[in-house]
């Protein structure tokens, strides 16, 4: 069993073309998971962050969010997240900051806490990636597998980033 609680969460809407990027990360992560027979990991996967989500992440050890992205980057970022985390593009209500900020202020629990951003391209009212986004998504799963084998690198690694938790 892993000492670890991780959750992988996607979220975006998968009839918007590559909006929904951070929700196929979700179910061929969990596949991968399954198949390694990995321990400790939780998923969830909705159209949007809701503020019901503070309760789910404070007693994680670490926290991943996945979701599109429009701004220019090359495949893929994986960020840190602080409380006041904002995403330039995106139809959703709230933030993984503000999720985060929930927690810290409800819970008093801000776990290490990570966005990946997977560049998307097209976003027009119709199911299915582009093939740009699904060599992204590709790209990222491998990075993120291996990141995830050790996921203590990314739980210390977050201390040393200057983030604001208020």
């Amino acid at each position: 069993m892993s000492k670890y609680k991780i959750l992988i969460y996607g979220y975006g809407n998968p009839g918007r073309q590559d909006d929904g990027l951070g929700n196929q990360f979700v179910e061929l992560f969990e596949d991968w998971v399954k198949e390694q027979k990995l321990e400790g990991f939780e998923f969830d996967s909705n159209y949007q962050l809701n503020i019901e989500d503070a309760a789910a992440v404070a007693d994680k050890d670490l926290v991943i969010f996945i979701d599109a992205s429009i701004e220019d980057i090359e495949n893929f970022i994986l960020t840190p997240v602080d409380a006041s985390t904002k995403v330039a593009f995106t139809t959703h209500a709230a933030s993984p900051g503000y999720i985060m900020g929930l927690s810290k202020k409800i819970y008093n629990k801000f776990p290490p806490t990570y966005l990946l951003h997977i560049k998307g391209y097209e976003w027009d009212f119709k199911e299915g990636l582009t093939k740009k986004a699904k060599q992204n998504l590709e790209d990222s799963l491998k990075t993120m597998k291996e990141k995830l084998m050790n996921p203590s690198e990314l739980i210390h690694s977050f201390e040393e980033f200057d983030i604001s938790i208020e």
